[in-house]
């Protein structure tokens, strides 16, 4: 099976810095191309799963090629038909195409060339040979799920751990526009996110179920070897978007900065209860973590 984790010395020497690109554009140039795929993705009402293994072919491709040699839009188009595949919400080639159109500016568009549906099509085969035909791509959203349902708290925390559930629900969504996902497994985003959420709440996390007397640490439970460095170190990762200055975008307007994934993002076959943080809603699975849901709708 192939290996799609690098240390941050890797990340320094891709292909697109072998060419000549600084490392803050090229990190520039992997966070607008995964807005671009989630904005779109959002415009077509296609899941949070199927944008996050978008985003996650779109990174993983860049670790293989340039983006001296491969428009980093069209390459995001490719990426998000192949996951609507994968994922089994498929949308036509056309219609990616035509929703591009709208969204990027004539200079943008011109890059998928004479025929923009051909140049999606032969990338493609150029994009599963990339990633080694492997489709299968765990996110951190149920393992954060799961995580969250296994720590208690009395029943006046209840609203206060699912505002944290919400913070870090965020928080994965936009640590999609970080390199993350090519350096750690889904398991140790979902802790880090966590671990963030609930720090930056000052809700303390001092219970769980299958606690024993040698684990002084939650996360202890759910994933092996992972130190407090290493859980600031990711943290700092995901801060750092927010800190950053954003550049004019080339894709208009539209393209959100924060909260990328919020909208739509449960499919809506799932039984929801809305849970709110800051203003703001996502829609989570009511059946995935009842004792933070009581109550039925």
């Amino acid at each position: 099976m192939p290996w799609w984790y690098y240390n941050k010395k890797e990340l320094r020497s891709t292909p697109s810095i072998k060419d000549g690109m600084d490392y803050d554009l090229e990190c520039q140039f992997r966070k607008e191309g995964a807005r671009f795929i989630i904005e779109t993705g959002n415009k077509m009402d296609l899941g949070y799963n199927t944008m996050a293994t978008g985003v996650v072919y779109f990174h993983r491709f860049y670790m293989v090629h340039s983006f001296s040699s491969f428009p980093k839009y069209l390459t995001a188009c490719c990426a998000l038909f192949l996951a609507g595949k994968v994922e089994e919400t498929p949308k036509k080639a056309k219609d990616i195409i035509k929703m591009a159109e709208k969204c990027l500016p004539a200079a943008e568009f011109s890059k998928f060339g004479e025929d923009p549906k051909e140049e999606l099509l032969v990338l493609e085969r150029i994009l599963l040979q990339s990633i080694k035909f492997d489709l299968q791509v765990d996110h951190p959203y149920a393992f954060l799920l799961k995580y969250a349902k296994s720590l208690k708290g009395v029943t006046s925390e209840r609203q206060k751990m699912q505002e944290v559930l919400q913070m870090a629900w965020t928080f994965v969504n936009d640590s999609l526009c970080t390199t993350l996902c090519l350096q750690w497994e889904p398991e140790v985003i979902a802790v880090a996110m966590l671990y963030l959420a609930a720090k930056l709440s000052k809700y303390d996390i001092n219970n769980w179920v299958g606690k024993t007397a040698s684990q002084t640490r939650w996360w202890e439970m759910f994933v092996n070897g992972v130190t407090l460095d290493l859980l600031e170190d990711i943290c700092h990762q995901v801060l750092d978007l927010y800190s950053q200055k954003r550049p004019p975008s080339t894709a208009g307007n539209s393209l959100p900065s924060n909260n990328i994934l919020l909208s739509g993002s449960i499919p809506q076959h799932i039984s929801v209860s809305s849970v709110s943080c800051n203003s703001q809603s996502v829609m989570l699975p009511k059946t995935t973590i009842p004792t933070l849901n009581p109550g039925r709708y």
